[in-house]
C-alpha cells in the first residue's frame, strides 16, 4: 500500500511537470507567432492580440485541468 502511494506521488509530480512544460511551450510558440504576425502586418495588431489571448486562455485551462487530475491522483 505504501509503495502504491509513493508511485502516485511520483506520477503526480511527473504529470504536473510535463503539464507545465507543455503549457509554457504552447504559450511561447503562440506569442512568437503573434509577434511575427504583428511585424508582418501592423494593422492587424488588435485582431491578433484578441486571438492570442483567447488561445492562451484555452491552453491555460487545459493545463489547469491536467494539474487538477495530477492532484486528484495523490488525494484519495
Amino acid at each position: 500500500m505504501e509503495t502504491a502511494l509513493a508511485y502516485a506521488y511520483l506520477a503526480a509530480g511527473i504529470g504536473a511537470g510535463l503539464t507545465i512544460i507543455g503549457a509554457a511551450s504552447g504559450i511561447g510558440r503562440l506569442a512568437a507567432a503573434a509577434l511575427e504576425g504583428t511585424a508582418r502586418q501592423p494593422a492587424a495588431t488588435g485582431d491578433l492580440r484578441t486571438t492570442m489571448i483567447i488561445a492562451a486562455a484555452l491552453i491555460e485551462g487545459a493545463a489547469l485541468f491536467a494539474l487538477v487530475i495530477c492532484i486528484l491522483l495523490v488525494v484519495k
